[in-house]
C-alpha cells in the first residue's frame, strides 16, 4: 500500500526542488504551477506532485526551453490525443533553435578573435582598434588580422 506524501509549504517545496522561494512564486505567477489551496489559517499547501513539476521545469530550462515553451510542454502532457511524436517535434524545433544560436555564437567568437588580433594591447584606450570598430558598428565586418582594414 503506497503512502501519500503530505502537502508542501512553499518554502519546503523550494528547498526540496533546489530553488529559492521567489522562483516558486514566479512559476505561480507565470501559470507553471497551479495556485495551491490554502489551509484554514491561510497558508498555501502545494500537493506533493508540485515537486515533480518544479523539477521538470528546471530540467527543461537546463535544456534551453523557455518558460513559454515549458508551459506548452506541460499542457501537452495532459491534452487528449497528444502523443510522443508531438513532444519529439517540439524537441526537434528546440534543437534547430539551439543550432542557430551556436552558429550565431561562432560568428560572434570569430569577430571577437579578429578584433582582438587587431589590438596590440598597448597605448591609450582612445586609440584601441577594438573600441574604434565597436564605435563604427563594424565589429562583424572586421577583416581577419593581417588583412588591410
Amino acid at each position: 500500500m503506497g503512502r501519500t506524501m503530505p502537502p508542501l509549504t512553499p518554502g519546503s517545496l523550494a528547498r526540496q526542488a533546489g530553488v529559492n522561494l521567489q522562483t516558486i512564486r514566479y512559476y505561480e505567477r507565470r501559470g507553471l504551477l497551479p495556485t495551491p489551496p490554502r489551509t484554514p489559517a491561510g497558508y498555501r499547501q502545494f500537493p506533493a506532485d508540485a515537486l515533480r513539476r518544479v523539477r521538470f521545469i528546471r530540467q527543461a530550462q537546463a535544456l534551453g526551453f523557455t518558460l513559454k515553451e515549458i508551459r506548452a510542454l506541460l499542457d501537452l502532457r495532459v491534452r487528449p490525443g497528444v502523443g510522443c511524436a508531438d513532444i519529439r517535434q517540439r524537441a526537434r524545433e528546440k534543437i534547430r533553435d539551439i543550432q542557430h544560436k551556436i552558429e550565431a555564437l561562432r560568428g560572434m567568437e570569430e569577430a571577437l578573435v579578429r578584433l582582438a588580433g587587431r589590438c596590440r594591447g598597448r597605448g591609450p584606450a582612445e586609440e584601441c582598434p577594438i573600441l574604434d570598430a565597436l564605435d563604427a558598428g563594424a565589429a562583424t565586418a572586421i577583416p581577419p588580422a593581417g588583412e588591410p582594414a
